[in-house]
């Protein structure tokens, strides 16, 4: 992804110049130094020159600009700054990957998982419409506002960021992790009610009506076992100084969402196997308690199938394929030998998907062949099998797609680099027009404007929106401080940041434009939330 513009004049799909610049940081003066980016008339608008048309809208749309390693050019007085491409999505948080996941299942299913790298319901996002804007290094001078992308946020209102949608019903926090509870369990937890019940009419009769309020305490009582193996991963996790998300209980088991990958092999095998190792732990402490009691009373049916469905869950997480622990357990154990993540993930994954077909075909075969040979009995049981082994099945194939998508993912993560995607800008007084703005950064070939205070320093970023949302006609008596948006400490990120530690701080303080300083402070530039989208799909879209 590191194109070079040559001499240092832009071409289409590259914005960046090659020529690094030097000169400090600085306000705006009026007297900018015009790159040969552009050889239209300084006064130009980016809509007098339409880009390639967008085949859904006919607007023209910004080319995506190609990273490259160099410093952006500088605008009026030498400060790095970038241009701004098509307005970003201010509720819309940059793409990355989402924290990997340990499945352990609901009774019945015996399904507990834990994904590779990377969690197996999170799918590399789709590509947008390309978003209506400036081509080249023009500025988006005359180009009408895209309701799907400028969040209908007036000029100067800073984006709002949306509420992230809940896990369900928060229970509490265990090591500081939430823990939830998703409207998906109750509806498993009335069917296991429902099961679990009709087995106790027949065990113990006596009990009449009040077997399903002991049924309930067992569907409470399993999933708090389901809690006791997410906890494992949980606190391995925190050992390992991985981040965890939250815990969520949902409709086959629960998932623990570690948010990022272990660091090795053997991290990753001890991460995966603490799951199915508390399980079997807690089914020897069900036998333990089962010993004392007599089997045909309540508490001994209890234990009993507390035991079983731990160790179900313990057998099932054990199988060697992704989205599985056994299938994270055997990824560590390739890695090791090939020293490559990625053939770990390739290896367990396509287990997972052999382990989804046998599911699907084997678990109706088995369950019949040990089934009631009750003529009416017979065919509401294969149905129930059969759609339960349709569920699992897919619930691991998929699994073990999303691990792969995922593992590439982060294979290309590295690509995406803060110093390459940034854009030119210009820095300005607040109290300059935004016509005459708009003229210095075309003159410069630059796409973005960084308001500066009288010594200099910025305070805050112009954001795009706004602009393409003041007519032409009223830009001379529109000062630039009005459509910007006050930086603040998580607006402005490092120009050293890449791949998933880029991704990390823009989720962090979503925005759709940050201010990109060095080491040192210097601005380097300005990043657009859109920009790394762009950049991410584009990654995502190249064979690993």
């Amino acid at each position: 992804m590191d194109v070079s513009g040559g001499s240092g004049r832009p071409r289409p799909g590259n914005d960046e110049s090659a020529e690094p610049q030097a000169e400090p940081t600085a306000p705006a003066s009026g007297s900018a130094r015009p790159e040969p980016a552009d050889t239209g008339p300084p006064g130009e608008r980016s809509a007098d020159r339409p880009g390639p048309a967008d085949e859904h809208h006919g607007q023209p749309v910004p080319t995506v600009p190609e990273p490259t390693g160099a410093h952006p050019p500088t605008g009026d007085s030498g400060t790095r700054a970038p241009k701004p491409g098509a307005p970003g999505t201010p509720d819309t948080e940059p793409p990355g990957p989402e924290p990997q996941g340990s499945r352990t299942p609901a009774p019945g299913a015996g399904v507990s998982g834990t994904p590779g790298p990377g969690t197996p319901e999170a799918v590399a996002p789709e590509a947008k419409k390309p978003e209506t804007g400036a081509q080249g290094a023009r500025m988006p001078g005359a180009t009408r506002p895209d309701p799907h992308t400028d969040g209908g946020a007036g000029p100067g209102k800073p984006p709002q960021r949306k509420p992230e949608p809940g896990g369900g019903l928060l229970m509490g926090r265990a090591f500081g992790v939430p823990v939830y509870v998703a409207p998906s369990w109750f509806l498993v937890a009335a069917l296991i009610t429902w099961v679990f019940g009709g087995q106790l009419d027949r065990v113990l009769p006596e009990l009449g009506a009040a077997r399903y309020l002991v049924s309930l305490f067992f569907a409470v009582a399993f999933y708090a076992s389901v809690l006791v193996h997410e906890l494992a991963h949980t606190v391995a996790a925190l050992r390992f100084r991985l981040p965890v998300r939250r815990i969520q209980l949902q409709f086959f088991g629960g998932v623990s969402e570690i948010e990022k990958e272990a660091e090795s092999p053997g991290r990753e095998f001890v991460l995966a196997f603490v799951g199915p190792l508390l399980s079997l732990v807690l089914a020897g402490v069900f036998y333990a308690a089962l010993l004392p009691v007599e089997p045909d009373s309540v508490p001994g049916v209890l234990l009993a199938g507390l035991m079983i469905s731990n160790l179900l869950v313990a057998a099932f997480n054990l199988l060697p394929g992704l989205p599985l622990d056994g299938g994270r357990m055997l990824r560590a154990v390739v890695w090791k030998i090939t020293g490559k993540p990625m053939s770990g993930t390739i290896a367990a994954a396509w287990i997972g998907r052999a382990l989804a077909i046998a599911v699907l075909i084997g678990l109706p075969l088995l369950t019949q062949s040990l089934g009631s040979d009750a003529a009416d009995d017979v065919g509401m049981d294969t149905v129930m099998d059969a759609l339960l082994a349709a569920i699992l099945a897919a619930i691991i194939w998929t699994g073990a797609g999303n691990s792969l998508r995922m593992a590439r993912l982060r294979e290309h993560l590295p690509e995406l680099r803060a110093r390459a995607l940034t854009r030119r800008a210009v820095p300005v007084p607040a109290d300059t027009p935004l016509s005459e703005a708009l003229r210095r950064a075309n003159a410069s070939g630059a796409r973005a404007l960084v308001v500066v205070d009288a010594d200099g320093a910025p305070v805050s970023l112009v954001r795009e929106a706004a602009i393409v949302g003041v007519p032409e006609h009223r830009r001379p008596w529109v000062p630039v401080s009005t459509l910007a948006q006050d930086l603040t400490d998580g607006m402005r990120v490092s120009a050293e940041l890449s791949g998933e530690e880029l991704l990390d701080a823009l989720r962090a303080n979503p925005a759709t434009e940050y201010l990109v300083v060095e080491e040192t402070g210097e601005i380097y530039g300005v990043l657009s939330a859109a920009d790394v989208e762009r950049a991410f799909v584009k990654a995502m879209a190249r064979p690993s």
